[in-house]
């Protein structure tokens, strides 16, 4: 595997993190580290991870945050920590509890490896003929009232905007989590929208693929809310008047020097 890292953040996982997966991937796998954030956990979270790098110091690595300030901004502070301190051709991100398994991280390297025109490779929980995606029927509904509203936000036709499985190349990470997100559970729509205004949207068109999971389970225990779900309206509205009333310009020239940086 081309050396990637997996920024996972955590907050009162202890419960839920698969430790044993983990460790196991990681000692199969000789170019995956996995770089844990812990978002200012109550409970005995940040002793496991500690433990866990204990077991695989030079694949893991831990950062801890003092106080809880939400997913978006624990993926992206570690993030722009992995992007700053390791040079690790592609970064990504993944759910604690590996609903979408580890091994299925294969799938979004081969894509980003064998198509130099993609920076994001995102997995897609498409429930097709030779997959497993084991999902509630309310989720999946939900899911897609609210794939129709992100993609006309977003102005790209994405499936599956949310699935916490997202695969990076370097380059395109640090651009894209530079800057704080507007909101803290729809950052994956921010995420696709700073990449349309940054290249354009017919660049982005070739440069983001979505890649059909083979595996996703739904593991319970999610902390999404009704109050965050009736908060999506409002978050929706921040994205569009954040990105949408002022696109920044597109410069072929400059994603390609960015491309061949990398």
């Amino acid at each position: 595997m081309t050396d990637v890292c997996l920024v996972i953040p955590c907050f009162n996982e202890q419960n839920r993190l698969p430790q044993q997966q983990i460790l196991e991937s990681v000692q199969r796998c000789a170019g995956l580290s996995i770089c844990f954030v812990d978002d200012g956990s109550t409970d005995g979270t940040l002793a496991i991870l500690s433990a866990l790098k204990a077991k695989a110091p030079a694949n893991i690595d831990v950062i801890s945050l003092e106080r809880n300030c939400g997913k978006a901004e624990a993926v992206r502070q570690g993030m722009l920590y992995v992007t700053r301190s390791n040079r690790v051709a592609m970064v990504g991100y993944w759910d604690a509890d590996l609903s979408t398994p580890l091994k299925d991280l294969n799938s979004l390297v081969s894509v980003l490896t064998s198509n130099r025109a993609c920076v994001l490779a995102m997995g897609s929980r498409v429930k097709r003929l030779g997959s497993s995606i084991d999902r509630q029927l309310w989720r999946h509904l939900t899911g897609r009232i609210f794939a129709t509203f992100a993609s006309v936000i977003s102005r790209l036709p994405v499936y599956d905007s949310q699935c916490g499985a997202k695969l990076f190349r370097r380059h395109a990470a640090a651009i894209v989590f530079r800057e704080p997100f507007v909101t803290q559970w729809l950052f994956d729509v921010e995420i696709l929208v700073r990449l349309r205004n940054r290249y354009g949207l017919n660049t982005v068109l070739q440069a983001v693929n979505e890649v059909p999971l083979k595996t996703w389970i739904d593991v319970g225990g999610s902390k999404w809310r009704v109050k965050r779900l009736l908060g999506i309206p409002v978050d929706l509205l921040k994205i569009h008047l954040r990105y949408n009333a002022k696109q920044a310009p597109f410069a072929e020239a400059g994603l390609e020097a960015r491309r061949n940086a990398s």
